[in-house]
């Protein structure tokens, strides 16, 4: 078994007469992104600090790649921090100073880098985090996302092998929330340095993590996968649960399949056997043909609306969704029986047939002629499941009960 990059045996921490960490177990892996959760106040940050060696535990102890914290000489400890960076919250890029400037500072207080090395490096770290734009600008003339570039690209320059990020998603709306994390987990594979995230922004960054450490009631009392974590009965899941009801949806309008599964899953464990749910499942047509003659980008845009369309009618009546296959939807409808969710799909149909359809097509025919048109068919089916039953086989059946509700009509390629 892999030795842990980091390592917390019975670590508890106090100050004064508050303890804060108590008796502390856990383990990160290299080459991961492991994500820290709890709420505001729970310790994280405190948490934190012990890694970066900024405080030392009250009792137990502390390893960093099998070896005791405690029992590292001075030289030693230097060498394993120097290899740890550190994203702050607030990105706390020096105003008066230019992104280079700030990108390069590290280089100029840590090292003895020659002027000309530095700036090789600088510069390729701002070509590789496409800042090369704004190189000569103030952090005050860059958007936040570009900020939070900046403020990686910095993190970055040292070129370590653990990068901490502190809360990198505090205060942002939905979209740069997503933004930022798309960003944390695009960086960790382009240089394969291992992220430990803190957050209280549950369950968003579930979905750029391999591992989750629950922080709850001083200790920690879940280390696993996001999907584990779903099965996990406790208390801690509560928060996980009234989290959901905020859980924000990639910028394709849909849940990804890994969302969609957590997803599923934490829903339907708090069900007792007896109850039920749906699921709808909607198919598109030959779209192999359909993308032949009217090219991948039409295919896609039209697809895409399709998505945004079922999502709208059933994401507002407690339902989520999710593209399964290339010319698949799948919709949960987790509070419906089959009576209520074959209302539901009726009067979904009769929408997408009287309005869907046109304005689907409005929206993408962009002022295209349809001279040469070619039509693909939409089919909805619609079956009930049992908690205890997998997905599968209830998506199966609703596979199997499915008819045409529409046509929607494609311009073809000249």
């Amino acid at each position: 078994m892999n030795i842990p990059l980091v390592e917390f045996k019975n670590v508890t921490k106090r100050f004064g007469e508050q303890t804060v960490l108590e008796n502390v177990n856990l383990e990160i892996y290299e080459g991961e992104v492991t994500t820290i959760i709890g709420l505001s106040g729970a310790g994280k940050s405190v948490l934190l600090k012990h890694i970066i060696g900024l405080l030392k535990p009250d009792e137990g102890k502390i390893f960093l790649r099998g070896k005791l914290i405690n029992n590292m000489n001075k030289a030693e400890l230097v060498e394993s921090m120097s290899k740890i960076s550190y994203m702050f919250q607030s990105n706390a890029l020096f105003s008066s100073m230019t992104v280079y400037d700030n990108i390069a500072l590290p280089l100029v207080e840590k090292t003895n880098m020659k002027k000309a090395e530095i700036h090789e490096r600088v510069m390729a770290r701002i070509e590789q985090t496409e800042l090369t734009e704004a190189a000569d600008k103030y952090p005050s003339e860059l958007s936040g996302g570009m900020q939070k570039r900046a403020a990686l690209a910095r993190a970055l320059i040292t070129d370590p092998q653990v990068v901490l990020f502190d809360e990198p998603t505090t205060g942002q709306d939905p979209v740069r929330k997503n933004a930022i994390l798309s960003m944390i987990a695009q960086y960790q594979k382009k240089f394969n340095f291992t992220a430990i995230i803190v957050s209280h922004e549950i369950p968003d960054v579930y979905f750029i993590s391999n591992r989750i450490l629950a922080l709850y009631d001083k200790t920690i009392v879940f280390q696993g996968t996001p999907e584990e974590l779903a099965n996990f009965n406790h208390p801690f899941n509560d928060e996980v649960i009234r989290s959901l009801e905020g859980l924000q949806k990639e910028l394709t309008g849909l849940y990804s399949r890994r969302q969609f599964k957590i997803l599923h899953r934490t829903q339907l464990q708090h069900k007792k056997p007896e109850e039920r749910y749906c699921v709808a499942v909607f198919d598109l047509s030959d779209m192999g043909s359909i993308i032949s003659r009217i090219g991948y980008d039409a295919a896609q845009e039209r697809i895409h609306s399709i998505g945004i369309y079922i999502d709208k009618h059933f994401g507002a009546i407690g339902g989520f969704s999710t593209r399964r296959k290339a010319d698949e939807f799948v919709t949960v409808l987790p509070f419906s029986n089959l009576v209520e969710a074959e209302n539901i799909l009726k009067e979904f149909i009769e929408d997408f047939q009287k309005s869907g359809i046109s304005d689907i097509e409005g929206k993408t025919k962009r002022g295209v002629h349809l001279k040469k048109s070619v039509d693909f068919s939409i089919r909805a089916g619609i079956a009930e499941g049992k908690p205890v039953a997998g997905i599968d086989s209830v998506i199966k059946l609703a596979k199997s009960n499915q008819k045409e509700i529409g046509r929607l009509r494609c311009a073809v390629k000249e």
